[in-house]
């Protein structure tokens, strides 16, 4: 049973069905994409909720610096893109990384990257479909037509998100308000949540919140995918155009409004802050592997897939950059974590029509990502199903429109329903940590193929340089600096030392006998005439002070003491993603060793696997929870239904 479970494909056989038609298309496809092309296609998969969405939250979490963490995601996306380009120039057809994996790892590997695809793909359209909702729904608040009385077409806060969102929103301000804060003192967002539940109808006593936009949207493109529009080459470059043009706006005209004393702190958070954004900034760039299902269709894919992969991540890094320091430096960075940061911006300053014009672009630009990211996951969907290994409803094509029908009703269900309870937090966590897996094992692939003679090669191939020499001084250089520059933080880690609780978590887990404690030693430490002390807001009181003298206030506060630190084993299970990378670290350093491992996949490799541990232990048992969801789907039926189990068939 084990030789079953990691039966490979032949890329011999794989070419031959593709020739044949047994592969993504019932008929070999046009070679018509060159270089151009395809880094327009890149630009076009890449320029959507990231620039325009996700960019605000990372500029909130790590200020003006958060401009490094753009730097790395693309030295790492870049390493992950050699991969790619290698594996297309051996395998140039559609099927991306699910195909890699099948002649590299076998069956079972393909189907766990398969599934984590249809996560990828799938919460991934979730957030642009959110994203889209937000810059939706603040363009229409500036309608304003006065011959009809028009100031503004504002939908209810109850119509405009996620059920969890307004939840929580209302129970964060809840306590916020019970620890002394005022309505007008809590920030917009809680704001807006706290007021969607608060105005929600509801049934029963279960409120009716959903992001209305959000659903139509889906339903909307979901219908123009199963009637058969498709993303032509010279719509795809028409559509880059016109997001370049209105990027390039905002930054000759922002640039003039940049105030550098708002780049001051430049990390005001520390590393910890810029690394908080990883999934926000990693979802930036999710779209560049797109560019690999186009192999089939490209006129010399081994030259040009490497070529357009890397233009695109190239000139997206650098737009990247220079938004985020613009963003920076016309307001803070603090005020940056909403749904629509661009619009935001030139809305506090006044700019209304660039406010304007930013709404109606992104409308129609993250809506074309939504359509060509909702086109994808058929075809992945359509693949497994050709191969064998979902039922063969997901590979039927409608008599008419020609499209997977089937397949492209099911992705709608399974886009729309949770885009109604999830919020933008969690599917841009859950798509980061499925996209970090396929690079891991597009990357992990290369190098098991690595020196293998029986492996058809394609004309591109990595730059081969010995890891054996090189890892290993990077890994001990890491820890010297580690236990060095970062001594106390090392030491804490490893050591599983206590840690202060965050100020807004602190305050808000208090019960009413422990905040009026808390209240009480705020007046003694700050100013002891003061006598009501129901009016002291903890919560900006604590924010306010520095980070030396929020530990000594903790430190001898009265409260119990699991209030005030993490430790133990709740403090060690955030802990254990970044234990797997250091133990597969030593793993990879060892087989550089003694396998001469080539530099720049293992590169990879070690980079996306970081970025995976970056994004917390509740995100690898969601992603956790969705493999063995599929496991039990393959034992199910995949298994017994492959392809590669019954050859004749």
């Amino acid at each position: 049973m084990f030789e079953k479970l990691f039966r490979k494909k032949s890329i011999s056989k794989i070419l031959q069905d593709a020739a044949k038609g047994y592969g993504d298309h019932e008929n070999t496809l046009r070679k018509t994409l060159g270089v151009r092309d395809l880094t327009a296609f890149g630009i076009a998969a890449i320029i959507g909720a990231g620039i325009f969405s996700t960019i605000g939250k990372a500029s909130a979490d790590g200020g003006p610096a958060v401009i490094f963490l753009f730097i790395f995601t693309a030295v790492a996306c870049s390493f992950a893109a050699f991969a790619y380009a290698e594996f297309a120039s051996m395998v140039p057809v559609s099927g991306s990384a699910y195909t890699y994996s099948y002649v590299a790892f076998g069956e079972l590997v393909a189907w766990i990257i398969g599934w984590s695809l249809i996560m990828e793909y799938s919460i991934g359209n979730i957030t642009v479909a959110i994203s889209w909702s937000d810059y939706f729904t603040g363009l229409l608040s500036t309608i304003k037509i006065p011959f009809l009385g028009i100031d503004g077409i504002h939908v209810p806060d109850w119509m405009t998100m996620d059920y969890l969102s307004a939840y929580n929103g209302h129970k964060h301000a809840e306590a916020l308000l019970a620890a002394g804060k005022n309505l007008a003192g809590l920030d917009p967002a809680t704001a807006l949540a706290n007021n969607a539940w608060l105005t929600a109808p509801q049934i029963g006593g279960f409120h009716l919140v959903a992001d209305i936009p959000a659903l139509g949207i889906i339903i909307l493109i979901t219908w123009l995918i199963y009637r058969g529009m498709k993303e032509s080459r010279n719509a795809s470059n028409a559509m880059v155009v016109v997001k370049l043009a209105v990027i390039l706006l905002v930054l000759s005209v922002g640039i003039f409004y940049v105030d550098t004393k708002n780049w001051n702190p430049f990390a005001p958070n520390g590393v910890s802050g810029v690394l908080k954004g990883v999934s926000a900034v990693f979802f930036a760039y999710i779209g560049f592997d797109a560019i690999s299902t186009t192999a089939e269709e490209c006129k010399n894919p081994q030259r040009d897939l490497p070529r357009g992969m890397m233009w695109a991540i190239i000139i997206c890094t650098i737009l990247y950059v220079a938004i985020a320091l613009v963003l920076t430096g016309i307001v803070k960075s603090d005020t940056l974590a909403v749904g629509d940061p661009l619009a935001f911006v030139f809305d506090q300053i006044n700019l209304k029509l660039m406010s304007g014009i930013i709404a109606v672009s992104a409308v129609f630009a993250m809506a074309s990502v939504l359509l060509v990211f909702q086109m994808g996951q058929p075809r992945i969907w359509m693949s497994m199903s050709r191969d064998g290994l979902l039922p063969k409803s997901f590979s039927k094509i409608h008599p008419k429109y020609k499209t997977p029908s089937f397949a492209t009703i099911v992705v709608g269900f399974v886009v729309a329903v949770p885009s109604l309870f999830m919020n933008l937090t969690i599917v841009t966590d859950l798509c980061s940590i499925g996209t970090l897996f396929a690079f891991v094992l597009v990357c992990a692939g290369v190098l098991v193929l690595q020196n293998r003679p029986d492996v058809q090669r394609g004309k591109f191939k990595i730059p081969y340089v010995n890891s054996k020499f090189i890892v290993p001084v990077i890994f001990i250089a890491t820890i010297i600096f580690a236990f060095t520059q970062y001594s106390k933080e090392t030491k804490a880690f490893f050591f599983n030392s206590p840690k202060t609780i965050q100020t807004v978590t602190f305050v808000t887990s208090l019960s009413g006998d422990e905040l009026k404690i808390v209240k009480e030693e705020i007046v003694r430490n700050a100013a002891p005439q003061i006598i009501l002390t129901e009016k002291v807001d903890a919560e900006s009181y604590l924010s306010a002070l520095p980070a030396d003298r929020y530990e000594q206030f903790i430190s001898a506060s009265k409260v119990p003491v699991e209030k005030k630190y993490e430790s133990g084993w709740g403090l060690f299970k955030h802990k254990i993603p970044m234990w797997i990378f250091l133990i597969i670290c030593i793993i990879i350093t060892y087989y550089c060793i003694t396998k001469n491992l080539s530099l720049i996949p293992v590169l990879g490799l070690i980079s996306c696997l970081y970025m995976m541990c970056e994004l917390g232990i509740s995100n690898w048992i969601g992603f956790g929870i969705w493999l063995v969801v599929g496991l039990v789907v393959y034992f199910a039926y995949g298994y017994r239904h492959s392809k590669l189990a019954h050859p004749e068939v």
